[in-house]
This record gives structure tokens, sequence and C-alpha cells, in this order.
């Protein structure tokens, strides 16, 4: 239970900081004035469509964030359902943050560092045993 709590705490940490502080900080950004081309200039994805859809980027973004947090909220209450979503989500962003470079890389560990404490926890000290054993 420990390492279920340890990842919970990680992902609402991922969730909170990254996730939905980007999509506070593209508000903060709309109500001052700047335009998806000023914006442009502080933020860089290597992908030329991520960069000039930033806005769309952190509506998607808190949507990834309140998900996270939903499935850390539910792997601290010991729910299957929070256990699916958590691995859901840690998948996904694997799969994605190669797209997301540089904010990618922090995704990354995080959500690796889950997965791996989530997986730990699941599966225990069973050993792996191969078809032609059973």
């Amino acid at each position: 239970m420990k390492k279920y709590r340890t990842a919970a705490i990680l992902m609402i940490i991922h969730g909170g900081l990254m996730e939905i502080g980007g999509f506070l900080f593209m508000i903060s950004a709309l109500i001052f004035g700047f335009s998806n081309s000023t914006v442009g200039q502080y933020i860089e994805f290597k992908l030329q469509y991520f960069q000039d859809n930033l806005y769309m980027m952190s509506v998607m973004s808190l949507i990834f964030g309140v998900l996270r947090i939903i499935g850390a909220i539910g792997l601290l209450k010991n729910r299957m359902w929070g256990l699916a979503l958590s691995v859901i989500n840690s998948v996904s962003t694997i799969i994605l943050m190669m797209f997301l470079l540089p904010a990618g890389i922090m995704d990354g560990i995080l959500a690796v560092t889950a997965l791996v404490l989530i997986l730990m926890q699941y599966f225990g000290d069973r050993p792996a045993t191969s078809i032609s054993d059973r």
C-alpha cells in the first residue's frame, strides 16, 4: 500500500503543478493580452502544430491534470478504477511525452516513476514464469 500512496502523491503533484498550473498560466496570459505568437516566445514545443495551438494545448493539459488527480484519489482510496485510470494516465503520458519536448521530459520522469511504483505494488515479489513452466 505504501507504493500506491507514493505513486498517488506523485500523480497529484504532477497533475497539480504541471498540468493545471500550465492551464492557469495560459488563462493569465489571455487576461494580460498575450497573443499566441508572443506566448510562443516563452514556451516552445518542438512540433510546430503544438506551438501554433498553445491555447488548445492548455485545455488538453487541464483535462489530463484533472484525470490524473481523479485517478490518484481513487488509488489513495484503494479502488480498482483508480488503479486502472492511473495506469492509463501514466502510459498515455509516456507515449505523448516525446511529442511535447522539452516539457515532456518532466512529464515522463513523473509518469514513469508513478507507473513503476504502481506495478511494483500490484505484482509484488511474485516471480515471472514462462508459459513452458505451467
